[in-house]
């Protein structure tokens, strides 16, 4: 809500900026025209005719802001906002044409088949005037185009700057005739047209660069170097930016180890989007992930083989012996508890070959497994005090720490139990692993109605 609030705010604070366009614009474009023709100022008349652009440009700009403001639908998945690149291409369009005019009425003058100039004080206060409310409306137009990050202000900006070049001009040449230079009002004129034609062009230049789709450079420099700053085994494989109305959409692919979980993936994309809005902010980015190809250890191959067959849910125990530069390979694969041995025995068949093609692996074994269905239990049942008490002995000898946290499950296949015990602070994950398989082997013995034990060890 507070996004759409925010939207609507800039969308009106843009039409406010081209109403103000249309009204100066046209005000100016009556000024000029009127005043030039009366003065027969062909450097006047020139930038009447410029505004006469501005006013056709202005109403085109303020349909394109409400245009470019709707949002994303079916046919437009990206939204509107290159409608505001298409106006800016149109007002390159009508400054050509004005510039085309100036040039031509100027070559006219210039080669004796023009009026003469009155260079009467009010051609000074109206080009002077001119001046004024053309670096307004320029600095307006710039500052509104930054904020809003509006392609067709931008052009509003440079069109009202080629306006101030263009007046400035002008106002030097109707000087040159007051002091008796007949051709200051055409050569003035032919300035403008330069202006005319060089906005005309930065415009067409830049916003066909959009339309094309071309990489916008810098925004890809630094969302790289953005991503080159995650964790080391985040890998880019591939970046793709592209702009609409001053906002980016980017296209990304990672890769990452492919024994990571689903939720491990998604939080890895999450990652990417916020490093890429906190350099590009309001950037939409759609992130995809694949497994690494690059730089991984035969343990990560191994397990990339087991898990990319369907039917293989898990695959764990994966051990590598290595012996005369060469390999050899055993891990267990889980699969679905209803499959036929032999459709397992096929499944495995591939992932052993598979496994047997990487470099050095000399001979590979599977042990296959069903994966387990949940089990009933009864919470409710009551435990045997002797059993409670052999438990709690065994795991005193064999720990040196009292069981904690111990809780015997029946099931039908015998009871569950699940204790937790302290190992020490300064003990490996090797030494708290091989005290746990001890004791579970020693309480299976020492209790008999024990089917399973999950042993949880702490610091």
């Amino acid at each position: 809500m507070a996004e759409t609030s925010a939207t609507t705010a800039d969308t009106a604070g843009q039409e406010r900026t081209t109403v103000v366009s249309i009204i100066t614009a046209s005000s100016l474009m009556v000024l000029m025209l009127g005043v030039g023709l009366a003065a027969s100022s062909l450097g006047l008349v020139s930038t009447g005719i410029e505004s006469t652009g501005d006013v056709v440009a202005a109403v085109v700009t303020f349909f394109a802001v409400r245009l470019g403001a709707r949002p994303a639908d079916e046919s437009h998945p990206f939204g509107h906002r290159r409608a505001e690149n298409l106006s800016a291409l149109a007002e390159a369009s009508i400054l050509l044409g004005g510039g085309l005019i100036v040039v031509i009425e100027a070559v006219q003058r210039l080669i004796g088949n023009g009026g003469s100039l009155s260079a009467r004080w009010y051609v000074f206060a109206v080009i002077s005037l001119a001046i004024v409310v053309n670096v307004s409306r320029a600095l307006i137009a710039r500052r509104a185009a930054r904020r809003y990050g509006s392609a067709a202000l931008r052009s509003n900006s440079f069109h009202f700057a080629s306006d101030v070049g263009g007046s400035i001009a002008v106002l030097i040449g109707l000087i040159a005739v007051r002091a008796g230079f007949r051709d200051g009002d055409a050569i003035s004129a032919l300035i403008v047209a330069g202006f005319i034609f060089t906005a005309a062009s930065r415009l067409i230049f830049e916003n066909a660069q959009v339309l094309m789709d071309t990489a916008p450079v810098h925004a890809q420099a630094i969302a790289r170097d953005a991503l080159a700053s995650l964790r080391p085994e985040v890998e880019l494989d591939r970046l793709r930016l592209r702009e609409s109305g001053g906002r980016y959409f980017a296209d990304v692919v990672v890769a990452i180890p492919p024994g990571q979980a689903v939720v491990e993936a998604h939080a890895t994309a999450d990652d990417v989007e916020h490093a890429i809005e906190q350099v590009l902010p309001d950037t939409d980015v759609v992130v995809h992930v694949e497994p690494r190809r690059r730089g991984l250890t035969l343990r990560d191959r191994v397990l990339a083989i087991a898990l990319s067959e369907p039917t293989v849910s898990e695959a764990h125990d994966i051990t590598i012996f290595d012996h005369d530069a060469q390999h050899s390979v055993s891990l267990h694969l889980k699969l679905p508890a209803d499959s036929s041995l032999a459709n397992a025995h096929e499944v495995a068949e591939r992932v052993e070959n598979a496994i047997g093609a990487l470099p050095g692996v000399s001979d590979v074994r599977t042990h296959l497994e069903p994966l387990e269905q949940p089990i009933a239990a009864d919470p409710t049942a009551g435990n045997d005090p002797d059993a409670l008490q052999t438990i709690k002995t065994v795991v005193e000898r064999y720990a040196h720490t009292p069981a904690r946290d111990l809780r015997l499950l029946p099931t039908p296949a015998g009871d569950v139990l699940f204790i937790t015990i302290s190992v020490g602070a300064t003990a490996s994950l090797t030494q708290a692993h091989q005290l746990a398989s001890e004791l579970e082997e020693e309480l299976r013995h020492e209790v008999p109605s024990i089917a399973d034990v999950v042993v949880h060890t702490e610091p």
